[in-house]
Parts: structure tokens; sequence; C-alpha cells
């Protein structure tokens, strides 16, 4: 995968002004980009997603143009296919877990029918292990099992990346260690670009062939001390 990014976009709260000014270009399969909590991360992963509309720039996936203020390009978020895995889940708490999962597949706001059968579905319930809570609603969940129905949301229209947005923040810090480690199986066993935001310095060792580090609403240099093992924020294999 190739992903070409470069926004800008101005914000206003309040009396506080806020801007995204972010460029990079990467041709790993696994991103992550780290820092602080404000610095605008979820900005740019929602910029990405089609969530949110930059002033200028463009974005670009593997070669096909995603967003290009100056070219009148903005694809809805349903035609840029891409998986979106919210920070706390956004799982919808009227619906089952496998109308949750066939929400995914659903055109406009229709609600799946309560026992949604599409193979697409059964797939990713059996995938994740969830089929024997799929009649259960998202309050009679536990915290990972919450993560492997928005997972398999985000994966069942078969999306050409998968964006997560603090994957792990959610979680008892007892579940982080176990749900990094099958979050890491699944993406090497589905081979599918992954860009991954974090403020966990774990998170990105785990995850992170290309780190961009995040300040300001910047792309800022990697510091050296927090991830010795990058060169230029890529992992360095040996040969």
């Amino acid at each position: 995968m190739q992903i070409q990014v470069d926004i800008r976009k101005k914000m206003r709260s309040g009396a506080r002004t806020f801007t995204l000014d972010a460029q990079f270009t990467s041709d790993s399969q696994r991103i992550v980009i780290y820092g602080p909590s404000g610095a605008g991360k979820s900005q740019l992963m929602k910029a990405v997603a089609g969530l949110m509309t930059p002033d200028a720039g463009r974005i670009a996936l593997d070669g096909r143009l995603l967003f290009d203020r100056a070219g009148g390009v903005d694809l809805a978020p349903q035609q840029r296919q891409v998986g979106y895995l919210f920070q706390d889940y956004a799982l919808f708490p009227h619906l089952n877990v496998r109308q949750n999962i066939a929400f995914g597949l659903a055109r406009g706001w229709f609600n799946p029918r309560a026992r949604a059968d599409d193979a697409a579905v059964r797939h990713w319930l059996q995938a994740f292990e969830l089929e024997h809570v799929a009649h259960q609603f998202p309050h009679e969940l536990s915290g990972g099992q919450r993560q492997r129905v928005a997972l398999a949301r985000a994966l069942v229209p078969d999306p050409q990346a998968l964006l997560l947005d603090e994957p792990f923040a959610a979680l008892d810090p007892s579940l982080r260690a176990r749900m990094r480690s099958e979050l890491d199986a699944l993406q090497r066993r589905l081979a599918i670009p992954m860009i991954l935001i974090t403020h966990d310095p774990d998170d990105a060792r785990v995850f992170g062939e290309h780190i961009l580090r995040m300040e300001d609403g910047k792309i800022a240099p990697v510091r050296t001390f927090e991830f010795p093992e990058l060169k230029d924020g890529t992992r360095q294999t040996s040969t």
C-alpha cells in the first residue's frame, strides 16, 4: 500500500484555534501515527476516512484519489474502501452483535434484520469466535468482545486498508497486551494494510513498521531515544 497525505485544516473551538497541517508518504503495510492527546491524530485519521473535510490538499491511496480540494474530488466514506475502528468502538446499543457486523454492509441507515444472514457476516462471526454471542447486545459483552465486533464490522465490506483510532485505549491494562497480540496476528494473517494512531509507545513498538510522530497538528521527526530500533521512522530489517 502507498498512502500520500498533504492536507490543511483550521479548526476553532471557542477561543482556541488549531491548525492541522500534515504531509507524509508511506509504502508500509503497518503505519503508526504516534503522539500526545490533542496533537491532531484523530482529525488526520478522520480526513483519510472521509469523516472530516480538509480546507486544502489531497489524499491518495495506492494512486486512487480520495480527496483533492483543487480538483474537486471528495469521495464519500463508503466509496473510500477503508475500514474504520473508532476509539470507543461506536457499536449501536440497540443492535445485536450480528446486526452490528452486518451494518458494515448496509447502504444508508437501515438497520439490518436481527437474524441478518450474510456469508460475510457468518465468516467474521466465526473468525472472531463470536458465534455464541451473535444474539447479544453491546452492553452484555466484555471489552475484548466489543473490540472484536467493531473490527468485524470494519472488515466485513473487504476494505482496501484498515484505520484504527486508539484501539486499546478503552481496554483495561490487563487486557491490552492480549488484544495487541490478537490484532498483530490478525493483521499478519489477513495481510491488510493498516494505519494505527496511538499515544502509547508500546502500541507503536508492536505495530510500527513506519512510525510518524505527530505534534501540534504537524508530522515531526521520530525521537531516536524513544525508538532506537528505527531509522528515519522506519523499522530496519536484517538481510
